[in-house]
């Protein structure tokens, strides 16, 4: 008894709480309120995660290597590894790959590559929705693939890190894709700020990259999310500028300077590109080689190519800031920058390509400081001390290059001045990125970003012609309810009404929409689990307020474009997309199509066409299969599905071949 009595106040006890979570969770969707509470929490999380992340690079690094990052002025090798001697650049590479390789493809094969692509994809196609192992998955892998050498940044990881953080949290409420949107671009500016200790930078990023566009309850609530990630930053890395140690004295001396930056610019605009190109032929490339083995191997095999140029350039080896120090404070004579930023280029390139994961944003960075630096030292001996200190040029390089790959200038230009810590460099960093986007512009279509899905057939710049998916909602569309359906109260005890409409055939547990779901997210969910539609309920899951089906999506939309174009909608189309009952029935002879008519057949136990194909049935000349409902979904009759009893053909036949039709129907069932 006292065993029972436990056991029930368990489950008591355990109601209670769900019950309270639910309630809680209705609350935050339903009220404003409730966004900028979840972007608080967002913003904590995003900001012990860049802490976690870098701090897990430190120690990978130092387990391979003795030191926290690379760069340090004459290292070379491993202080913990000293036997391996320069060997130590070959074997490194390979033992990580040996680790992060299995751990992508079996746990989360999108945390492979730079990661702002597919958190742009989930925002702009996907509602916002990531899955929640991504989060520990990339941490890992970016960590092993940084710290045992892949020479790639730490800034994509962490965008993807606070963006599935986010969306996890968001999916945990049921969040409306509207502001499940949002909050993933607060995890990815409360990445981005807590990574550079620069909030401005972390909320241009997310705008211009990951939201795409700008309205006043977005832009406050990233705001929120990025402030408090740096101020969590903060307490550990202290409130210092992220690129502390630069040479005093960096500023243009004379207008005329302003010049060769726009020269840079355009140099650096074409450098940009370049690096984008490179990416993606080395990835084709890997692609090629490795052709259709196990990608688990991938890195590890692929380690001893990048091995191989790390050996001949060491300074390529992880993320590379320690490096680009050097390089502002002068220690790389002029040939050698340009070694450095060409090998960079290739070694991102590769490190991508053998199925590496880690970020672009650094290498444009290191790209642009070298190849900055480089031009400076030109300048500086062709021209004069006149033209300023040569790193001047190293910074805005940095700008212009990623300006370029990214076509983000706001970001490049908050990104460059914040990180400095020097608002004296705004107008010259201005010009560059200006330029620096402006000839990537007219040189390429897409991104250093938006290419790799391009690559796949996703154009997220593409233009949209209406906006009736993202302004309609679930409950402008649906079949409302006379009395809404109290969720609240008890149900009545199961009835014996089945009688009258005969034997239950199914029983399923109905998905919702809640009613101000967008029309988008509401045809995603009724194209997966909604045959004969959908419930809709109030945010706070009170009340079901009505029903919605694909039909009532399409009718929504019609009358949406009818009312959105007026010169349209006086037009004899328009009085179809704004009753389309009344328009048919008025247009019944010019609505149907003559000479035709659809059949449904619903195949029995003893049909001869069960367990064939669609296609390896003989259908008579002029019947053509539409569409079957094949266990329990309806799809299209393609030729490759195999038929079960219960099926339901839908089939388009001739008027004068219905008899013929009706008569092969029989002898099937007969065969």
């Amino acid at each position: 008894m006292a065993q029972e009595k436990t056991t029930a106040d368990s489950a008591r006890g355990s109601r209670v709480l769900s019950h309270a979570a639910g309630r809680a969770a209705g609350w935050l969707r339903a009220n404003r309120l409730g966004l900028f509470c979840i972007a608080l929490v967002v913003g904590v999380g995003a900001g012990i995660g860049a802490v976690g992340f870098r701090y897990l690079i430190f120690s990978f690094t130092w387990l391979a290597t003795g030191h926290d990052e690379f760069g340090q002025q004459g290292w070379v090798g491993s202080d913990h590894l000293p036997w391996l001697g320069v060997g130590f650049f070959v074997v490194i590479p390979v033992l990580g790959g040996l680790l992060y390789g299995p751990l992508i493809s079996r746990f989360a094969r999108e945390a492979r590559g730079h990661g702002v692509p597919e958190v742009m994809i989930a925002v702009a196609d996907n509602g916002g929705r990531i899955r929640p192992q991504v989060t520990v998955v990339k941490a890992l892998a970016s960590a092993l693939c940084i710290g045992s050498g892949g020479s790639v940044g730490r800034e994509g990881p962490i965008v993807q890190i606070g963006a599935a953080l986010a969306s996890s949290a968001g999916q945990w409420v049921r969040m409306p894709e509207n502001r499940l949107r949002v909050l993933v671009a607060c995890g990815a500016a409360g990445g981005i700020s807590a990574t550079f200790n620069a909030p401005i930078t972390g909320v241009f990023f997310a705008v211009e990259l990951i939201l795409r566009e700008l309205s006043v309850e977005a832009i406050f609530t990233i705001m929120l999310s990025a402030m408090v990630a740096d101020v969590i930053a903060r307490v550990f890395f202290g409130a210092a500028p992220f690129l502390t140690r630069l040479p005093e004295g960096i500023e243009l001396n004379h207008i005329a300077n302003y010049l060769l930056v726009a020269l840079l610019a355009v140099i650096a605009g074409l450098l940009g590109v370049l690096f984008k190109n490179v990416l993606y032929k080395a990835e084709d490339l890997c692609d090629r080689i490795w052709g259709p083995r196990p990608d688990w191997a991938r890195p590890a095999v692929g380690g001893v190519v990048l091995g191989v140029l790390l050996l001949a350039v060491p300074q390529l080896y992880g993320v590379g800031y320690p490096v680009m120090y050097d390089a502002f404070a002068g220690h790389y004579a002029l040939w050698f920058l340009v070694i450095l930023a060409a090998g960079k280029m290739l070694a991102c390139g590769l490190t991508i390509g053998i199925g590496g994961s880690g970020g672009v944003f650094a290498p444009s960075l290191f790209i642009g400081a070298t190849s900055g630096m480089a031009f400076g030292m030109v300048v500086h001996q062709l021209i004069g001390p006149a033209v300023g200190n040569p790193a001047i040029y190293a910074i805005v390089g940095m700008g212009a290059v990623f300006a370029s790959a990214a076509r983000a200038p706001l970001t490049a230009l908050a990104s460059t001045v914040e990180m400095t810590g020097d608002f004296t460099l705004t107008l010259p960093v201005m010009l560059a990125v200006a330029v620096g986007t402006t000839v990537s512009r007219m040189l390429s279509y897409g991104t250093i970003y938006t290419t790799k899905l391009l690559r796949r057939g996703i154009d997220i710049d593409r233009p949209t012609p209406t906006h009736a998916f993202a302004h309609l909602t679930a409950a402008d569309a649906m079949h409302p309810f006379t009395v809404p359906l109290d969720l609240g109260r008890t149900a009545a005890a199961d009835q014996d009404w089945t009688a009258q409409l005969g034997p239950v055939t199914r029983v399923r547990q109905p998905q919702a929409l809640f009613a101000n779901d967008s029309l988008a997210q509401a045809l995603r969910q009724l194209v997966l689990y909604g045959r004969d539609g959908l419930p809709v309920i109030d945010t706070e899951e009170r009340r079901v307020q009505g029903w919605l089906t694909n039909q009532d999506v399409l009718r929504a939309v019609a009358a949406h474009l009818a009312a959105s174009y007026p010169d349209i909608a006086a037009s004899h189309q328009a009085a179809e997309w704004a009753d389309p009952k009344a328009f048919a029935a008025e247009h019944d002879p010019r609505s149907q199509l003559p000479g035709y008519r659809i059949v449904e057949h619903t195949l029995g136990p003893d049909s001869a066409a069960v367990g064939r194909r669609i296609g390896e049935l003989d259908w008579p000349p002029g019947h053509y299969p539409v569409s079957v409902i094949h266990q329990r979904q309806l799809m299209a009759a393609d030729v490759a599905v195999r038929l079960d009893p219960g099926d339901r053909v839908n089939i388009l036949v001739p008027t004068n071949g219905a008899r013929e039709h009706d008569s092969a129907v029989k002898s099937d069932n007969r065969a």
